[in-house]
């Protein structure tokens, strides 16, 4: 063996000095890309030949077989599978040759003429989206009234409005100028920013402005919107993304934009944002993961949650959004899912008539016992009121719900402070926690917002609970800088 190998290596030495002996070093590198480029082309007509091969290795099989069936005897099935042979052939043929052509033509076209082919394709695209919209339900759109055209008669009120206004102004124009289709513009930077919890889903700060920008008479900014969002705002993503962010953020906007101006491309995108979102009821128990892939349908929760629970500021506040997709879309199952949350819910077993933050979608079960009117709980009870408040108040068990909600509320986590301020405390498996966080604040207004509802006798003392939290909470901001503040010995620093 070790003979053979020697000469054979003799043999390509040889060779070697005889092809390529008498050339420079310059002509010998020239030469090698040549060899090179040769077994490359050879291997790429092997790899990357057309999917039609696959067909000329089927007509070969085939025709081995039609030759054996010869063999046998079966000499009219041979002259039927040769005519199917010869039609496949020249079916080949002519879809290699018309490949050739187009190929050819867009070859010779020019720079501008290929920029209007894509932007054809691109409106073409554009008019397959709208079509699926098409299938929609005729509903009837009416105005809200009073969304627009007002001006105060009080001078400083007006005023005040225009100055904000001014600053609504100057936000969007910089969110424009540095970050336009980015979720959100950091200041400081003057660069577009995009959390993770929408994924690569982009605009968000486009489609949540939508409302406001119309309400504010903005028009033109409203009609740029728009135009971003007939154009730009897909969905088709392999992207994981909050549930409960985009909810809010997208589909709320987007609902919000078609009631305030009947157009319907925010009603078609709605719809379609909703669907995507429906694989996240699919646990034993309907309670939704926090996240979802948009692509796969696969869902998850926090990793950080409570013993891979749902958190109920999260499943809670998905309600108002999936009622109006059922209204708009004519599919009941948005309406389902979100009802069947609170058939959950009156099933289990409440501490002291509370809701923990945490639940298990898989078992059904709660997770940790932490009841907090603030971060993790605060919009499941805002929705809870809502949902009776938009129903035209025939939604009883909602109204329910929240009133029953805010009785356990008042009795167990409700205290006072010794300087006379009223919180809300949390409550951690039975034990209070003297701390009342930002997000809480939004309780002062929700409570007067429901005292209207509420038995005859408690709407005057809620309306007073009411100020006494907004109180607190305007203390707390003057005499702190924190976004939560403790109450040592039951008095704000």
């Amino acid at each position: 063996v070790g003979l053979r190998s020697r000469s054979g290596i003799n043999f390509f030495q040889r060779i070697y000095r005889l092809l390529f002996g008498h050339l420079e070093l310059t002509e010998k590198f020239i030469l090698l890309l040549v060899f090179s480029g040769f077994i490359t082309l050879c291997f790429g007509a092997i790899f990357f030949l057309p999917d039609s091969s696959k067909l000329l290795s089927g007509v070969f099989f085939r025709s081995s077989s039609v030759e054996a069936e010869t063999r046998a005897g079966t000499v009219s099935d041979t002259s039927t599978g040769t005519g199917k042979d010869e039609k496949i052939l020249a079916k080949i043929r002519k879809d290699h040759e018309k490949a050739l052509i187009e190929a050819k033509d867009t070859l010779q076209k020019r720079p501008d003429e290929i920029k209007q082919d894509i932007n054809s394709d691109k409106a073409k695209l554009v008019q397959n989206r709208q079509g699926k919209g098409d299938s929609l339900p005729f509903v009837q759109y009416v105005r809200p009234p009073g969304a627009t055209g007002h001006e105060p008669a009080d001078p400083d009120a007006k005023a005040k409005r225009a100055k904000i206004k001014e600053m609504m102004q100057f936000s969007w124009d910089n969110y424009k100028r540095y970050a336009w289709g980015s979720n959100e513009l950091r200041p400081i930077s003057k660069q577009g920013h995009s959390s993770n919890l929408f994924g690569s889903l982009k605009g968000a700060t486009i489609v949540d402005a939508l409302d406001t920008l119309y309400i504010m008479e903005m028009y033109d900014e409203f009609e740029a919107a728009t135009e971003w969002v007939e154009s730009n705002l897909d969905f088709n993503m392999n992207a994981e993304i909050s549930v409960f962010e985009v909810n809010i953020r997208f589909v709320g906007g987007l609902l919000s934009a078609y009631y305030l101006s009947g157009k319907e491309v925010f009603r078609r995108k709605a719809v379609e944002l909703g669907e995507k979102l429906l694989p996240a009821f699919k646990t034993p128990t309907g309670i939704p993961w926090a996240l979802l892939n948009l692509k796969s349908g696969i869902g998850r929760n926090w990793p950080w949650a409570s013993g891979g629970s749902s958190i109920l500021a999260e499943y809670g506040t998905l309600h108002l959004e999936f009622m109006h997709l059922s209204e708009l879309s004519g599919r009941p199952d948005f309406a389902e899912k979100v009802m069947n949350i609170r058939k959950v819910l009156n099933r289990l077993d409440k501490p002291q008539g509370l809701y923990p933050n945490y639940l298990n979608p898989n078992s059904g079960q709660w997770g940790q016992h932490h009841v907090s009117v603030g971060g993790l709980g605060d919009s499941f009870y805002e929705y809870l009121l809502k949902a009776w408040l938009m129903s035209d108040k025939t939604d009883e068990e909602g109204k329910k719900l929240y009133y029953d909600a805010l009785q356990a509320i008042e009795k167990n986590l409700i205290r006072k402070s010794s300087g006379g301020l009223t919180y809300i405390a949390e409550w951690k498996g039975g034990l209070l926690e003297h701390k009342m966080g930002h997000l809480t604040c939004f309780a002062g207004g929700m409570i007067a917002l429901g005292a209207d509802g509420g038995p005859d006798d408690k709407t005057g003392h809620q309306m007073e609970l009411a100020a006494e939290i907004a109180r607190t909470c305007h203390e707390s901001y003057a005499r702190t800088s924190d976004v939560s503040f403790h109450l040592r010995n039951n008095v704000i620093p």
